[in-house]
């Protein structure tokens, strides 16, 4: 069967969790290095496809198996609000707290998870959009990815959004040609550490 690219569906939850975990570490696999392999998935996968289900599409294997994902929001600022009020309560009590400073490999996502408004950067205002997207790695280097890209940028311009933007590790090298060659440009956002923003309008691939 051929694989095809279709809109998430609540029974691909355990799939994008099991995706998000197995490309958590700059495009590499972290599981096992927290304490549940599934808290990356609750602070960078889940929160979309729970309260922005409409921006969430999944490259199914042609079995019905999710093996890749593109997910994000049309409007940052409100998804943010929207993990304070509604998703740091829906998985209250799930972790605990983390420590400040951060000591674990735990706390150092937690600190993320419990700070949603570090997603709200003012030098991004004119990239409203933000998306994630992962691809298991016998998936990844076949064009697939493209094609997620597209399916998000036509669900952006649907809802009349411009620009989107997207945050990565500048020591993924190989994330960085992708998204090059799809006409993500870096964007000069100052003081926030080790992550490289790049954006781009949600004109047609």
């Amino acid at each position: 069967m051929q694989p095809v690219i279709r809109p998430y569906r609540p029974a691909d939850l355990d799939a994008v969790y099991d995706i998000c975990v197995r490309t958590a570490d700059s495009g590499g696999d972290s599981r096992g290095t927290t304490s549940s392999d599934r808290l990356v998935g609750d602070i960078f996968a889940v929160p979309y496809v729970t309260l922005e289900p409409e921006h969430a599409h999944v490259l199914d294997d042609g079995t019905g198996a999710a093996v890749g994902y593109v997910l994000g929001t049309a409007d940052t600022a409100r998804f943010a609000r929207r993990y304070r009020d509604e998703w740091l309560p829906a998985t209250a009590g799930r972790y605990p707290e983390p420590q400040d400073p951060p000591v674990t490999a735990d706390d150092r996502w937690l600190v993320l998870h419990h700070h949603p408004e570090r997603m709200v950067i003012p030098a991004l205002a004119d990239y409203p959009a933000h998306l994630h997207i992962d691809l298991l790695p016998e998936w990844q280097g076949k064009g697939q990815g493209r094609g997620l890209i597209g399916a998000f940028l036509a669900g952006l311009r649907e809802a009349g959004v411009a620009r989107v933007h997207l945050g990565m590790s500048p020591s993924n090298t190989g994330a960085r040609a992708f998204y090059d060659r799809l006409g993500f440009r870096e964007l000069t956002v100052p003081d926030v550490g080790q992550v490289t923003f790049l954006g781009r309008t949600t004109d047609p691939l």
